[in-house]
C-alpha cells in the first residue's frame, strides 16, 4: 500500500474494491476497470523544491498563478520552493496531473 492510500484513510481502496465487485458482477466492463486502476492505483511521486520549480518554469507560470491552479496560497508555493514545506493530499494530487497531463488538465 502506498503512503496515497494511508493518506486518504483507504478511500482509494475502497473505491477500488467497489468497481471489482461491480466489474465481477458485469457490471462495469473492462475498459471501464481499467481506468479505476488508473485512478486508485496509480502512485503519486513526491514533489521537492527542484522538481516544484521546474514545473512552474516548464509551464512558464509566476508562484502566484501556480497558487491559483492548485488553489493553494503564493505563500505556501514559496514555502514549497524554499524547502521549508512539501505538499501533500490534493496539492501533491494536482502537481501530478499538472506533471502528467499539463495544464489544460488543471483550468
Amino acid at each position: 500500500m502506498t503512503d496515497d492510500f494511508r493518506e486518504t484513510g483507504g478511500i482509494l481502496d475502497t473505491v477500488h474494491a467497489t468497481a471489482q465487485d461491480l466489474h465481477d458482477a458485469g457490471f462495469i466492463d473492462k475498459r471501464r476497470m481499467a481506468e479505476y486502476e488508473a485512478l486508485c492505483r496509480h502512485n503519486i511521486p513526491n514533489y521537492d523544491s527542484h522538481r516544484i520549480r521546474a514545473l512552474r518554469d516548464r509551464y512558464h507560470l509566476s508562484q502566484a498563478v501556480l497558487a491559483s491552479v492548485l488553489n493553494t496560497s503564493l505563500s505556501t508555493v514559496r514555502q514549497w520552493e524554499i524547502g521549508r514545506k512539501h505538499p501533500s493530499g490534493p496539492s501533491r494530487k494536482l502537481l501530478d496531473l499538472l506533471d502528467r497531463k499539463g495544464l489544460e488538465a488543471l483550468i
